[in-house]
């Protein structure tokens, strides 16, 4: 193999070429510096003379099936200038590692589509060095996302796993990126992203979240001049789950056999979308007759397809008129629970109409939460935290890819 092979085929400058070893389940390169290439690791200085060498192996890109190894006599080099013995730089490979960037690179290529256990099987490593490799490369481009040029976000929680593990997520909305993983949920889980805020100088439009009152406070005392937009996905799930426990309450106090018979499988039919009925499993004819026979759960019903319509309004004040109306019919409809629903929708009424400025959710956000899900499924669960965290930063980069 010549010295111009090595430069042009394996991308290596600056050496030349001694010799082949090949072995039985490996190629080994031997390969020696040029003189005239040896610089001062620190001042660059050519002023410098050969003090020893230390030999280095690299694993490289492999040919066909068999792994490539790079040999070389690392020079010790006294400099002149800096009066110090250094070691001198090996452009193609960072220090401390034993494989080259180019193998590197090719690991990372092969991740895209391969898991990391096939990555490790296919090149003949360990997975840890498979893992190593993509972690500094995550480390080194996502460990810290620029805040700068947000305006606006979500912010939601996501659990991980049992005993109650919670994550807090804050999403770019504009870029779809996660900008800030932080563990537990709560106010005390976002006071990292605050303090990395403040410092960025980032002006935010508005937020999207949940009426948690732990993230409302804290958007307010961190955000002040920030929208707070409650998301419309939580608003109409917390109505759901209240609707389902009305419906067991109604069902403990029904005396009639018939209305607890018909009572006892309407759950699903209460939170489907009437559009989502299935005519052919007679959904539709059931949900009416439970209907006729209590008149409670049907005024609960109604209501719950109305408060659908608040955020199809054609303006602000026609949505506050709307919401007003909403509240006066629950008040009037003697329903405990709708009753407190309206007082929970009137606390949060700001929030609510501000949706009207600021047409945003954490649907992009629920979306990511699921990614997430599907990352610790795929992967059976994460030992290492840190990679899981920086797996998260990165999801917005990630290809997925249909293989078999």
């Amino acid at each position: 193999m010549s010295t111009s092979l090595l430069y042009h085929g394996f991308g290596l400058r600056g050496y030349d070429y001694q010799r082949t070893i090949y072995e039985e389940s490996a190629v080994r390169f031997r390969l020696r510096q040029k003189r005239d290439s040896l610089r001062c690791p620190a001042c660059r200085s050519e002023d410098v003379q050969r003090r020893g060498q230390v030999r280095r192996v690299w694993q490289h890109l492999p040919i066909g099936s068999k792994p490539v190894f790079i040999e070389l006599d690392v020079a010790r080099v006294y400099c002149r200038r800096c009066r110090v013995i250094r070691q001198v730089n090996v452009p193609f490979a960072d220090s401390q590692r034993t494989y080259s960037r180019a193998f590197a690179r090719y690991v990372l290529e092969l991740r895209q589509s391969m898991t990391i256990t096939h990555v490790a099987r296919h090149l003949g490593v360990s997975w840890w060095m498979i893992k190593d490799i993509e972690k500094r490369y995550l480390q080194t481009h996502f460990s810290r996302p620029k805040l700068k040029h947000l305006r606006q976000i979500a912010i939601d929680e996501i659990s991980i796993g049992k005993g109650h593990r919670y994550l807090t997520v804050v999403l770019d909305l504009e870029s779809g990126a996660v900008v800030h993983v932080g563990d537990g949920k709560g106010a005390d889980a976002l006071k990292p992203f605050w303090k990395r805020l403040k410092a960025s100088h980032a002006w935010i439009e508005a937020v999207a979240t949940d009426m948690s009152p732990a993230y409302i406070q804290a958007v307010y005392e961190n955000l002040p001049d920030a929208e707070l937009v409650f998301d419309r996905f939580h608003v109409v799930k917390l109505f759901n789950d209240r609707l389902s426990d009305f419906r067991r309450q109604l069902y403990r106090e029904a005396t009639d056999q018939l209305e607890k018979d018909v009572l006892k499988g309407t759950r699903w039919l209460l939170l489907k979308n009437p559009e989502h009925l299935d005519d052919i499993r007679n959904e539709r004819e059931r949900l009416e007759e439970a209907l006729s026979l209590n008149q409670p759960l049907a005024t609960a019903y109604y209501l719950k397809e109305d408060l659908r319509q608040f955020w199809e309004q054609s303006s602000r004040s026609a949505a506050t008129r709307f919401l007003n109306d909403w509240c006066a019919r629950a008040r009037a409809s003697g329903i405990r629970f709708l009753q407190k629903f309206a007082n929970t929708l009137e606390g949060h009424r700001t929030g609510l109409l501000a949706w009207y400025e600021y047409p945003i959710s954490t649907g992009p956000l629920e979306g990511t939460n699921n990614k997430i899900k599907t990352l610790q499924r795929q992967a059976y669960g994460f030992r290492d935290q840190d990679y899981f965290r920086l797996k998260i930063y990165a999801l917005h980069k990630t290809k997925y890819v249909l293989v078999g």
